[in-house]
């Protein structure tokens, strides 16, 4: 099993959050992991790109050679055009809808979604929506991490571990709201494949 990731979005969206919930669930699956993530305008609502790489074997290198990615997971539609070059033929796009408008030549909505509906293999999903519904839009980045699983290969079991873990200090109803979300996503993916 080998599975590399590209995590996209802007600062402040919880990408890196979703990194730490995927690597934390991989090892606890007893897999490889190796990281690389760029992140230094995150405070300022630009532009935060991770490379993720889980694999059942050991892994030389955290970057992504371009062609050879099998899953994008982004949070924000336009930031994910960016990383298409590195998508393989079979490989998924997971991408939030909605557009987080931080530049004043920002595209036409209806451009990105013509780009991405280009796509064999996406889901593209309201997770903002989806979070609100579920108590708070703080949870969308959970909410997009659950339509990932179905492409991850990782227990989801160990996926909702993961959330435990890394939101526990937080207490119980913010662990318990995150798992939510991430069932949520799950179930949203599961019903559009």
């Amino acid at each position: 099993m080998k599975k590399d990731i590209i995590l996209s979005g802007v600062g402040g969206q919880g990408i890196l959050s979703i990194a730490t919930v995927i690597g934390n669930a991989a090892l606890k699956d007893g897999l490889y992991m190796k990281q690389a993530e760029v992140h230094g305008m995150s405070q300022r609502g630009g532009d935060v790109q991770s490379n993720l790489r889980i694999s059942d074997r050991p892994i030389a290198s955290d970057l992504i050679p371009s062609g050879k990615c099998d899953l994008i997971i982004s949070l924000e539609p336009m930031e994910s055009l960016r990383y298409l070059t590195y998508l393989n033929s079979d490989g998924w796009l997971v991408t939030n809808e909605t557009p987080f408008v931080n530049i004043p030549n920002y595209p036409e909505p209806a451009a990105i979604r013509a780009e991405l509906d280009k796509l064999p293999h996406k889901i593209v999903l309201n997770v903002d929506e989806v979070a609100k519904e579920i108590g708070s839009i703080r949870v969308a980045n959970m909410v997009l991490l659950g339509a990932c699983t179905p492409f991850l290969g990782i227990d989801f079991a160990k996926m909702l571990t993961a959330v435990s873990d890394i939101f526990g200090r937080k207490g119980d109803a913010i662990v318990e709201m995150n798992q939510k979300a991430l069932a949520a996503g799950k179930e949203i993916a599961e019903k559009m494949i």
